[in-house]
């Protein structure tokens, strides 16, 4: 009986020393680790609701870049990290849906990582260079077909969103288009621009100066609407080929072992930062679709992207170690 009551009392002392925690926090800076260098979307999405999140959490956000080992460097060291919501992470598909299937072995396991909310997408847009006799996405589809593997396409390196947005275009429409991987999207279609390779997918934040200076041509989006920035080209949906979403997704975590209340308290505050007028709208000038979920729904969102996109990439035999 008394074994019973001591560990009732213990139980209630956690329970109570947790809500003590969520009660007060956040009450110092909160260091947010992005897992690329600056300059890039995953950090332009960190800094830009950082201004707003500070005022909300009436806090300092110390934005930390940790670039390396495809995001793994970041998510170990937030996964190592005491669970108490002043340490959070930018993590993105790579970190935790394609890396699990990409390597063999991480630094990092993704159940280390809580989620907190879905920031924003940057969804994939076909493009081709300016010399492409393709008329429209269904031309290039028929004409890749007639080509067989004598085609190519270029992406952002091995494993990126844009290079499997292009597989899962392959796997729907029949394709054989041959791999090109680059480092980072700048290079790539700088040659698509070129004329050096035909094709890539692309998100808009990195396409934009291209697309808008006629240098590579937009076909279609992998996204289940158009986009507001490109508004007359079709989504892969409105040309039969439903199955073709694709973008890259871009979500705060925590360590797992952060309390729920903290995680809920995180969560309304990035969401209202992410609602705040002025940061809403500098995400869509940068092409970022801003999205700010709840906790469970980002965690749904994970739980079904890989159900899509882990399959394919052992099918296709993917592997970055």
């Amino acid at each position: 009986m008394k074994r019973l009551l001591s560990c009732g009392l213990m139980a209630l002392a956690t329970l109570t020393a947790g809500q003590a925690v969520a009660a007060e926090y956040p009450n110092k800076p909160i260091r947010w680790i992005v897992p690329y260098a600056a300059g890039g979307g995953s950090d332009f999405l960190a800094r830009t609701i950082s201004q707003a999140l500070g005022r909300e959490t009436g806090q300092t956000i110390l934005v930390d870049n940790k670039p390396g080992g495809n995001t793994a460097i970041g998510a170990a060291e937030t996964a190592r990290a005491p669970g108490d919501g002043y340490t959070v992470l930018s993590a993105d598909n790579g970190t935790l849906v394609f890396n699990p299937a990409l390597y063999s072995q991480l630094t990092y396991d993704p159940a280390q990582l809580a989620p907190v909310s879905l920031m924003g997408r940057f969804p994939m847009i076909l493009v081709v260079g300016p010399n492409s006799t393709a008329k429209d996405a269904k031309d290039f589809i028929a004409q890749a077909k007639a080509a067989g593997d004598k085609l190519s396409y270029g992406s952002a390196g091995a494993g990126s969103p844009h290079h499997l947005a292009m597989e899962l275009l392959n796997k729907e429409a029949g394709l054989k288009q041959v791999h090109v991987p680059y480092r980072g999207a700048a290079p790539a279609l700088t040659d698509v621009a070129g004329g050096q390779i035909p094709a890539m997918m692309v998100d808009l934040a990195a396409g934009a100066g291209f697309i808008k200076g006629g240098k590579v041509r937009p076909l279609a989006v992998a996204n289940d609407k158009r986009l507001p920035q490109l508004p007359d080209v079709p989504t892969f949906a409105e040309l039969g080929l439903g199955k073709i979403e694709a973008a890259a997704l871009v979500g705060m975590v925590v360590p797992a072992s952060t309390p729920a209340d903290v995680i809920a308290t995180l969560n309304q505050k990035v969401v209202a930062s992410i609602r705040d007028k002025d940061v809403n709208q500098r995400m869509v000038e940068f092409g970022v679709e801003p999205v700010g979920s709840t906790a469970a729904e980002y965690r749904e969102l994970l739980a079904s992207e890989n159900a899509r996109w882990q399959p394919l990439i052992r099918d296709l035999g993917i592997k970055l170690d």
